[in-house]
Formats: structure tokens, sequence, C-alpha cells
């Protein structure tokens, strides 16, 4: 039985990040590389081998030797397809920068990097999530209903991070911990942002998306709408940037276990010093 059909096109994404990079690093990329190494601050480990995913793996690289928890980081590029293509038990971390949002199967992607991790490994990753670019994805549609009489999808659809909680557990992880990182980014105006967007090599990639140029009279419908709806006292827009971060360790014997029920030692009613009613 096949599976659902994809949503994105990964090998339209990686040549547009390709031609998109440049010999100094994104803003993107570089704050993303900054909490990355914060975040990692808090683990109380040192990683002798890691495995990096990432659009601009050698900034991030660069920033997770120099914390000093990363002795060192093996750089990959997203994969094109579905197959991530690691070695099995091979890293003590892996780090996944700003990748797992265009992926079609990331409770697939998931567990593949949970088998790729050494017992005991970590693994810590961020994606865009949750209301990302929720207002640009309204005005498109705004515009095109009233345009063209109908929509295509112009801006992925972005998954909840308490859906991802969840994914992290069907995927093997110990000590799952998923949570969502809030921004909110303000330009010029709508045609500002979406310069921005393609500049960063992060355009519209979804396989049922128009291959009919926007026209003038449609650009212009989705202006008006951002303006009209998202733009603060100044005029300048807002624009919506959640990344969600996930960790999870791999299983290991090491790791706390929750208690198996019925192996309490104190009942909950002598606790509370009440009587314990049976229904």
């Amino acid at each position: 039985m096949s599976g659902p059909a994809p949503l994105f096109d990964r090998a339209l994404g990686l040549a547009r990040a390709a031609r998109k990079r440049k010999a100094e690093p994104n803003i993107l990329t570089a704050t993303i590389a900054e909490e990355l190494a914060e975040r990692l601050a808090f683990v109380n480990r040192r990683f002798e081998l890691a495995c990096l995913i990432a659009a601009e793996p050698h900034v991030i690289a660069a920033r997770l030797e120099d914390s000093g928890q990363v002795k060192r980081a093996e750089m990959r590029l997203p994969a094109a397809g579905d197959d991530l293509e690691l070695p099995q038990a091979r890293y003590d971390a892996i780090f996944s920068v700003l990748d797992l949002q265009t992926v079609n199967d990331v409770p697939g992607a998931l567990i593949q990097l949970r088998r790729a991790l050494k017992p005991d490994g970590f693994l810590l990753a961020c994606l865009f999530a949750g209301d990302t670019l929720m207002e640009l994805r309204q005005s498109w549609l705004a515009a095109e209903t009233a345009v063209m009489g109908g929509v295509s999808p112009r801006v992925a659809p972005m998954i909840d991070v308490r859906e991802l909680g969840g994914l992290l557990q069907r995927a093997g992880l110990a000590l799952p911990v998923a949570d969502l990182d809030r921004t909110i980014v303000r330009y010029a105006d709508a045609v500002a942002l979406i310069h921005e967007i393609r500049e960063l090599g992060l355009s519209n990639m979804l396989i049922g998306r128009s291959r009919t140029p926007v026209s003038r009279r449609l650009m212009v419908a989705a202006v008006n709408h951002y303006q009209q709806h998202f733009a603060d006292a100044d005029g300048r827009i807002r624009t919506t940037v959640e990344v969600a971060w996930l960790t999870g360790w791999a299983p290991h014997e090491s790791q706390q276990q929750p208690l198996k029920p019925g192996s309490a030692k104190a009942r909950l009613a002598d606790a509370l010093k009440v009587d314990e009613k049976k229904v």
C-alpha cells in the first residue's frame, strides 16, 4: 500500500538553497546557530561525534565546536528524498536545523534520526512550525479568492508543536520535549517580506503549487490585504515566525524510567489524609 502523496519538492528546495548560499551565512542561520549553542549549554554532556544537518552547516558546526561540548561535527546537507542516508548507531548527537518542516514523512525522519544515534545519544532539532507566516498565507488566500475565484497552496502548512511532542515519542525517543519560540518580525511592506523569503531560498516548494506566474493584479491584492489587516500604526507590517525546538534521547538503561503501574509504596489517600472509597 502506498503512503500519502508527498507535499514538498525537496530537490527544488535544495537547488534554491544552493543558489542563494553565499560566503557569509544569512541572518537566519547566524541567529539559529547562537540559539542552538545556548540550548546546548543546558545539556550537561560532551559529545565526541555529532551529525549536523543544515542548508548552511559550516557556521553552525563551527559554533557547536566552539562551545566545547561538541568535539567534531560531521556536516550533511538536507536529503533530497525521504531516505536521510544516515548510518545506524554512529553519532553521540544529531542536530537538525530548519529541515524537518519540509520533510514529507516527519515520523519516518525522526525514526531515522533516532536509529542513527548511539544508545543515550542526543537529538536537538528545530523547524518552522505553528503560526509561521500565517499573515502571508491569509493574504494570498484572500487575494486569490477575490481575483481568481479559487486558491492554490502558496505558503506551506505548519505542524503544531503539540503534535511534534507525540511524534518524538512515536519515534522511540526517550525524555522527549517540544517547545516553541515565537517572534514577530516587521517589514516595510509585504513585498519586502516576499523578497526576503526568496533571498533565503525558502520560496514555495509545494508540489501542488501553481505554475502560473503571479499577475500584477494578484500581487497588488495580496499586498493590500496584508497592509489592511496586519500593519501597525507606523505602516510597517507584522510577520509571525515560530520555531519549534525538539529534544530527545536514544533509549538507554541508565536513563530515568517511569514507574510500573502498581509499584507505588504509599497510597495517595494516605498522603491526603482522606478515606478511600471504591466505586
